[in-house]
């Protein structure tokens, strides 16, 4: 009888439904048993309750400044991602960001699974990835550029060749010529994606290309092999006032890339903001962001604070050009 009683309390309860009435019925209704089996329903009752209410006290609401979302970011953007994680949470101590840095390829595998929110990468979505979200979703992602990064191409500190054309990049990495490349190609970054992309096409990468694991390790093979040239994200290089990025900067130099868009031939450029923002250094990829929010969240919460004043100057002070801020970014196709 005890037994039936309590498996009658718990389904009732969890019901949430009529609770105090169906109580009163289970008290009532141990009126003809002793004593002791309705000091014992009664007591357990109350446990349940007391459960129930710190649950529901402990329970954390969501607001654009308050709660925990997970999000997964371009490994190569690291460097600037932990600046602005680190003010918006100083900012805002109530809300949690679990964050996974990892190839653009994963980042949208994560993207498909309901426990990541958002993800930043050197992409958008496709109409067909669009599409597909819609479908399981019922809304459309939001996703934009948030500002813009370039490809540093690093030499030596003693190297003699430091000024290439588009040509010239695009014959290392097809392996036609047999000097050495470097890149992160341990992590399949956006970075890996925007060079097939953009320089060597539909070709493969030459066997002279060497994978690194991490863009520090790229800078550190560049400084102890004088014939070789790396690709690593002007993140991770162009900030002059970090000490640990002037440190890296000892070990190696910046390469002249060919200006594609500027109107007077043979100019050469370092990657900078200055460059970047005037079309004048072509390797240029956007910062995007994705968000699969539905309603103001944490992850807009997020979002506002990237693309307002404090976000848009982090990117500026990493030396990178912010797309939120009313700068002009002019197209620098590759020929």
């Amino acid at each position: 009888m005890i037994l039936d009683s309590f498996l009658a309390l718990c389904a009732w309860f969890m019901a949430d439904l009529g609770f105090f009435e169906r109580l009163n019925k289970i008290i009532n209704a141990t009126n003809q048993h002793t004593g002791t089996m309705r000091n014992i329903l009664i007591g357990f009752t109350f446990i349940l309750l007391l459960a129930s209410c710190r649950n529901a006290s402990e329970k954390t609401l969501e607001s654009p400044n308050e709660g925990l979302i997970r999000i997964s970011v371009e490994a190569s953007f690291k460097p600037f991602m932990e600046e602005q994680l680190k003010v918006f949470l100083e900012s805002n101590p109530k809300a949690k960001i679990e964050v996974s840095y990892k190839s653009e390829i994963e980042c949208f595998k994560d993207l498909a699974n309901d426990s990541t929110r958002m993800i930043f990468v050197t992409r958008g979505l496709n109409k067909e990835e669009q599409m597909d979200y819609k479908k399981s979703l019922g809304f459309n992602p939001n996703f934009a550029i948030l500002a813009y990064n370039a490809v540093a191409v690093l030499v030596h500190k003693s190297a003699k060749d430091s000024i290439f054309s588009i040509a010239t990049l695009r014959q290392r990495l097809s392996g036609k010529s047999a000097k050495e490349v470097v890149m992160d190609g341990n992590n399949l970054t956006g970075i890996i994606r925007f060079l097939k992309d953009s320089l060597v096409k539909d070709a493969p990468f030459g066997k002279n290309v060497v994978a690194a694991n991490g863009s520090k390790e790229v800078i550190d093979y560049i400084a102890t092999h004088p014939d070789a040239i790396g690709f690593v994200g002007m993140n991770w290089i162009g900030d002059g006032y970090d000490p640990a990025q002037i440190e890296l900067r000892k070990k190696v130099k910046l390469g002249l890339v060919e200006c594609t868009q500027c109107i007077e031939k043979g100019y050469f450029s370092k990657p900078s903001p200055a460059t970047i923002s005037k079309a004048q250094y072509p390797l240029t990829l956007p910062i995007y962001y994705i968000l699969k929010e539905n309603a103001a969240g944490l992850g807009t919460g997020f979002l506002n604070f990237l693309s307002l004043e404090r976000g848009q100057l982090i990117f500026k002070r990493s030396f990178l050009v912010p797309a939120k801020m009313g700068f002009k970014k002019r197209n620098s196709l590759l020929e």
